[in-house]
């Protein structure tokens, strides 16, 4: 782990005016409360073990020796929190997932949140199954194009010759997978009740910008229909039903966690969500999300709930304005950790709506690494502490990252 820096600096951002802002009003809102135990945040591991091993070496959790993992003192009395997009990218899902489950044989705490990515494998497998109708038809071409990867994967690792067999002719499959020529007419009349109008121009849009690359990413992943529909099912049977070999990853899927004054989201929060975590709590919004995202609709997509994993604060995403703000506040919420926004200096700290939030995705995974010009593989974590620090470690910056904000704002 030669890559790591050694040596801590004082986290800059702290001292940009908005980010000194958000740190005086968490003061006049009573002030921070911080986690019981080391908190250990890593995020956006797109299908890379190996940066996500990394990383948690890099934060003093694990170490491994004879290919063997286990666990340190210091893992053992820490929380280990993935922020997210656990899927796609690459190089392996499969081979990731197998290394958060020895991770978690090993006896760490995981708590283990959802990403976009992730939501979009859910509803491309969900898409598949069940009644097909003007609303769910094109979700597989609208979610999967990104998922073709781990669909490759599975079909070599778990599908036989035998659910080959028992499929229909390759047409059929293909008709199965496709929507329907007609589809954007009766999608735009379906629609109306679940999501606003510009919405739904955006989905025909972009389902068809889609469609038009589809065929090549299938040819380049070198996959039939019949193999891409045998794969989906076979996720079905791994991911959702109950025993499935990866039905722990769904399962244990949180939409937020919160400790202390943090609360950790893949990609942040609006005004609805405010009101639920100030009104009924961490545990009420997660059980609504897990019961919305087993039906995935597309009002949950574009809505309160999946906002949580898909948010960038852009127009089209649900708004967060100061009403929001104020309610978290009031609840002793003063910052948010998140992953979605990748840096390539690592971890950033900045104030978004008014609401100190720190980005924590640093790049781990090696396909988006080399887009970035980035070499290697990556390793980084976000680390808090009982005593109130925030270390931001990234082997892409030189020195550690330290944000201390109880100590600043009293200087």
């Amino acid at each position: 782990m030669a890559d790591l820096p050694r040596a801590l600096e004082p986290w800059s951002e702290t001292f940009d005016q908005p980010v000194a802002d958000c740190l005086a009003r968490a003061r006049r809102y009573g002030g921070w409360l911080w986690p019981n135990r080391p908190v250990v945040f890593i995020s956006d591991p797109h299908a890379d073990a190996e940066g996500f091993l990394r990383s948690l070496i890099a934060a003093g959790v694990i170490g491994r020796n004879g290919g063997q993992i286990t666990l340190t003192p210091f893992g053992r009395a820490a929380q280990i929190i993935l922020g997210g997009d656990t899927l796609d990218k690459g190089p392996s899902n499969l081979v990731l997932l197998d290394a958060i489950a020895e991770v978690l044989d090993s006896g760490a705490e995981v708590t283990i949140l959802a990403g976009n990515h992730d939501l979009r494998m859910l509803m491309a497998i969900g898409s598949v199954r069940g009644e097909r109708h003007s609303l769910n038809e094109h979700l597989f071409v609208r979610m999967g194009r990104k998922i073709l990867p781990a669909l490759r994967e599975v079909l070599d690792r778990f599908v036989t010759l035998e659910d080959l067999a028992a499929l229909p002719s390759e047409d059929v499959c293909k008709t199965r997978l496709m929507p329907a020529k007609d589809w954007a007419d009766r999608f735009a009349v379906a629609a109306r009740a679940e999501v606003r109008a510009p919405v739904i121009t955006k989905e025909i849009r972009k389902l068809y910008e889609k469609l038009t690359k589809f065929e090549t990413d299938r040819a380049r992943h070198n996959m039939t229909y019949r193999e891409l529909l045998a794969a989906l099912l076979k996720c079905h049977d791994i991911f959702l039903a109950p025993g499935g070999h990866y039905a722990w990853f769904y399962d244990r899927m949180q939409a937020v966690a919160r400790s202390g004054s943090l609360v950790f989201v893949h990609a942040g929060l609006c005004d609805h969500m405010a009101t639920a975590l100030a009104r009924d709590g961490v545990n009420a919004v997660n059980a609504a999300y897990r019961d919305a995202a087993n039906r995935a609709t597309l009002g949950f997509y574009f809505g309160p709930l999946a906002n949580l994993v898909r948010t960038k604060y852009r127009k089209s995403d649900c708004t967060l304005t100061e009403e929001g703000v104020d309610l978290l506040q009031r609840a002793g919420l003063h910052m948010v950790v998140q992953g979605h926004v990748n840096n390539n200096a690592g971890q950033r700290l900045l104030a978004k709506r008014g609401l100190l939030h720190l980005e924590g995705d640093i790049t781990l995974d090696r396909a988006s690494r080399a887009l970035e010009g980035l070499e290697g593989v990556g390793a980084g974590a976000t680390l808090i502490f009982p005593s109130g620090d925030v270390i931001g470690l990234s082997c892409d910056h030189p020195r550690a990252k330290h944000f201390a904000p109880e100590r600043m704002v009293a200087q």
